[in-house]
């Protein structure tokens, strides 16, 4: 990847910060040092802890809020990208100093800590942090509820009673919408908002709780299925 940073931001984000709606002119690698971040898309809300940064190509739509304050960071680049949508990156030790060299000196070095921070910007392969937002009225209204309350424990058959279809239509409609079965969406859900709390300084057995896990060891188990990481390493 080839590009060339045009500008770098470090705000001091207050808790529940937000920016509707809007684009840029040219690509955004945001990173988070202290805060944990959301960012919307038309179609995925992503949780950006400081752990990844996001990468959000010129042009697109997005929205941004602030669920724990903190030191954030934005490099404004232009060039070429093979990334034509929100991407999740990892932000190793070597790329958040890269970025924070760039914010506090940049005159010493630039071209060399820019040209390396580019080429260090790998994908996450995961889908660890964003969540599919389906488009289904049926399907939106159980994900809206379930992202309020991710404790709600109805199965599917209970759902398929809420919104008066059928457990197959269900089932069908989950997959072809998130590319999920229910069950994995509901996981991810509630895991996405145990970090939200973890970083936010809950204690790990009452997010457990909050998040609809009745036992400690069965959160940290789908935590660490999902995330790779323990809850004690996010908190």
């Amino acid at each position: 990847m080839s590009g060339t940073v045009i500008a770098t931001l470090r705000t001091d984000f207050d808790r529940g910060f937000s920016v509707d709606l809007h684009q840029h002119d040219f690509h955004l690698l945001s990173w988070s040092e202290t805060a944990t971040v959301t960012h919307h898309t038309a179609d995925r809300d992503w949780l950006v802890p400081p752990t990844h940064a996001l990468w959000m190509p010129a042009g697109v739509p997005h929205a941004v809020a602030v669920v724990r304050g903190g030191l954030g960071h934005g490099v404004a680049l232009t060039g070429e990208t093979p990334w034509s949508e929100p991407t999740g990156v990892l932000a190793t030790p070597l790329v958040r100093e890269l970025i924070l060299h760039l914010n506090a000196d940049p005159g010493r070095a630039r071209a060399r800590a820019e040209a390396l921070l580019v080429e260090l910007l790998e994908p996450v392969p995961s889908t660890t942090f964003t969540l599919p937002v389906p488009t289904d009225p049926r399907l939106r209204d159980i994900t809206d509820v379930l992202a309020r309350n991710p404790a709600d424990d109805r199965d599917l058959a209970a759902w398929a009673d809420h919104a008066a279809t059928s457990v197959r239509t269900l089932t069908r409609l989950f997959q072809a919408e998130t590319g999920m079965t229910f069950a994995q969406w509901r996981t991810r859900c509630r895991i996405r908002a145990a970090l939200t709390l973890l970083a936010d300084g809950t204690p790990v057995a009452v997010t457990a709780r909050a998040v609809g896990y009745r036992k400690p060891g069965a959160f940290a188990e789908a935590f660490r299925r999902v995330t790779g990481r323990s809850p004690g390493e996010v908190g």
